[in-house]
């Protein structure tokens, strides 16, 4: 039986690590990650994989593609659900490219049933960032990162017609109950 991928996408500050968490919460059998923890974990174990990526977080730059698919599938297959919901990925055009070829030729094991976008308006984004303890500057850098790369990942997956849009600027109940009602039509 594969497993059921659950894509979650937003802006820096969008809310989609704790949505992600309590989607995960309300439900047993989903189990979610999100690629920012996924690599710190592995910067804070010291192994090969995690001082390649200290160096590229430390100066505020994405990870290269290959270490973030690769921690990212080595995690799904690790997960003791068959649905696995990742949030924060992808992040950019050529994590989108690869991962698909990757899904592709591994659709026996893997099967992405959704993506989704939660938005905010960029104002929300920094006030939100900014409330968590990061600076303006690594806001603007990460912001600069996703606006440069969100248009290709909504077409890719709107194509596809499984990307769906949940406005983030809402009080966090709705948006939860925004999800799971669209978890329900697609699990």
């Amino acid at each position: 039986m594969s497993k059921k991928l659950i894509l979650l996408i937003g802006a820096p500050g969008s809310g989609k690590t704790t949505d992600g968490k309590i989607i995960a919460q309300n439900h047993p059998e989903i189990t979610t990650y999100s690629t920012g923890e996924l690599i710190a974990k592995e910067i804070e174990s010291g192994s090969a994989i995690g001082k390649i990526g200290a160096s590229f977080v430390t100066h505020g730059d994405l990870v290269p593609t290959a270490i973030v698919i690769d921690t990212i599938i080595d995690a799904i297959k690790r997960a003791s659900t068959q649905i696995v919901l990742i949030d924060g990925f992808p992040r950019k055009e050529k994590q989108l490219n690869y991962f698909c070829d990757f899904v592709f030729n591994h659709k026996d094991e893997f099967e992405v049933v959704s993506m989704i976008e939660v938005r905010v308006s960029e104002k929300t984004a920094r006030e939100r960032f900014l409330a968590s303890g990061h600076t303006q500057e690594m806001f603007e850098h990460e912001m600069r990162d996703y606006t440069i790369s969100v248009a290709d990942i909504e077409a890719h997956f709107a194509q596809k017609g499984i990307l769906t849009v949940i406005d983030g600027e809402k009080p966090l109940d709705e948006v939860i109950a925004s999800l799971e009602a669209h978890l329900k039509t697609r699990l």
